[in-house]
């Protein structure tokens, strides 16, 4: 059976997952939505989309639709996620699950009514470096002490990944950091305990931090430092150092290193090096095989009350 999708967020991010999924067997887009119908009409064109439309409940009313996949601003994500699932669709919501708290409990609490799958794009899990590292872990032969992250973009102005201006405005805490946040209890294998942040001046057009420090604990012993900045003027993404009981790796984007810069082959470690297409491939076949994904919602869950407290640290400073 092939399994029939619709796309919310035509954007940076969304033919991303569109270039990923032209490469999964067994799964057709039908439906795209966008904010400006031209500009959806024009990426649907390109893709092979029939139905376009500019409000998700149109593509929510087609029965044909199976699961959605949504790339929306933020501010978005919860209330999307919630119809989705309302309509009887499974959902992959992208990164972040929410900004606030109590939205994010909501939509996992719906996912248990519904017994729908609800993931989150939590795409560090899903990087082949990141997979080898966890591989190491689960096999007895690695225990972290240490992560040291450094999430760096230049970003003094509101852009997208594509470097266009951007209709919403990102934001280091509830975006940048759920990636590490999640990620360290994910390998850590272990819950976190004690989270401290500060953050720098805000910016006067943007209204967000611009630079903050996280450090985390995980009831392992575990601790991770990380820190965040839309203000770097050099390599841009996010470096994870893992410092172990028995190896250092470093991680960026795709390429591992061990502690001496010698490259590790990560091409084997799962069918693709595309960490969005792996994340995909997740999604659908957890909605095949009528299982729990890597990364769903109930498990990303610890990682949003982790943000919600860091965020109430920040306002009381």
């Amino acid at each position: 059976m092939t399994i029939k999708a619709a796309l919310a967020g035509a954007g940076a991010f969304g033919t991303k997952h569109l270039d990923a999924i032209k490469l999964i067997d067994g799964v057709e887009v039908v439906s795209l939505v966008g904010r400006e119908l031209d500009k959806t009409k024009a990426v649907a064109d390109q893709y092979g989309i029939a139905h376009v439309a500019t409000d998700l409940a149109d593509s929510l009313a087609l029965k044909e639709v199976d699961a959605v996949i949504l790339c929306t601003p933020t501010q978005m994500h919860a209330s999307q996620a919630t119809a989705c699932l309302k309509a009887g669709k499974h959902v992959q919501v992208e990164i972040p699950l929410c900004d606030k708290l109590a939205d994010g409990e909501a939509v996992a609490d719906l996912q248990k009514q519904t017994g729908l799958v609800a993931m989150c794009g939590h795409t560090r899990r899903f990087n082949p470096s990141h997979q080898f590292v966890h591989q190491r872990i689960a096999a007895g032969g690695f225990a972290i002490q240490q992560m040291d992250v450094q999430t760096y973009f230049f970003r003094r102005t509101n852009m997208n990944a594509l470097g266009q201006p951007r209709s919403w405005t990102d934001h280091l805490l509830w975006h940048h950091a759920a990636h590490t946040v999640d990620l360290f209890a994910y390998q850590a294998g272990s819950p976190i305990v004690q989270a401290n942040a500060l953050q720098g001046p805000v910016h006067p057009e943007l209204g967000i931090a611009m630079d903050m420090s996280i450090q985390l604990k995980a009831a392992s012993g575990a601790i991770c430092t990380l820190s965040l900045s839309f203000n770097n003027d050099g390599p841009l993404g996010t470096f994870f150092r893992y410092i172990g009981d028995s190896a250092t790796y470093i991680a960026r984007y795709d390429d591992l290193v061990n502690g001496k810069e010698e490259k590790i082959d990560v091409s084997s470690v799962a069918v693709s090096m595309n960490g969005i297409e792996l994340q995909d491939r997740e999604f659908f076949a957890a909605i095949r095989e009528g299982r729990e994904p890597n990364a769903s919602v109930a498990q990303v869950l610890p990682c949003y009350r982790v943000l919600h407290a860091l965020e109430r640290q920040l306002a009381e400073h």
